[in-house]
């Protein structure tokens, strides 16, 4: 029998990005339900986008918030439900922090209500001070904003 191991290969060029991919999974998401395609146009344009793709199909999407000097916010991480189970958002983590640009953050940061256990494999912990950290939340607001 031949090679059966999948090739998973990343770009974080944002040219390669499937658009429509990565939006119908997104505004399905609990962090991102009903967001417009132009916010995510937007959010999109102004941030580094990381694709994983096999066979030139793209698989999985993460996307960092960043100054590329001081600070870095990792969201919008998801695998496709057909392709989980092929360690695609370990290589993701790895292939994110290996990123010339991302190099000599202070803080990098990001949210998760059920990815806990991955994240914490790349060195992410609860905050150090949760005291210091403040935030306005709009839970909700993207179907606010099309209604």
């Amino acid at each position: 029998m031949g090679n059966t191991s999948t090739i998973i290969e990343f770009s974080d060029l944002r040219s390669k990005m499937d658009f429509d991919f990565i939006y119908h999974f997104l505004t399905n998401s609990y962090w991102s339900e009903g967001i417009s395609q132009e916010r995510m146009l937007r959010a999109m344009d102004n941030s580094i986008n990381i694709g994983a793709f096999i066979e030139g199909k793209q698989v999985a999407y993460s996307r960092v918030v960043t100054d590329k000097s001081t600070y870095a916010y990792l969201c919008d991480v998801f695998v496709s439900p057909s392709t989980r189970g092929k360690n695609i958002s370990k290589k993701m983590m790895e292939y994110i922090l290996s990123m010339d640009s991302l190099q000599g953050i202070k803080r990098f940061s990001l949210c998760t209500k059920d990815a806990h256990g991955l994240y914490a494999q790349f060195g992410w912990k609860p905050l150090v001070d949760p005291e210091m950290y403040m935030e306005i939340n709009r839970s909700g607001i993207y179907k606010l904003l099309n209604e």
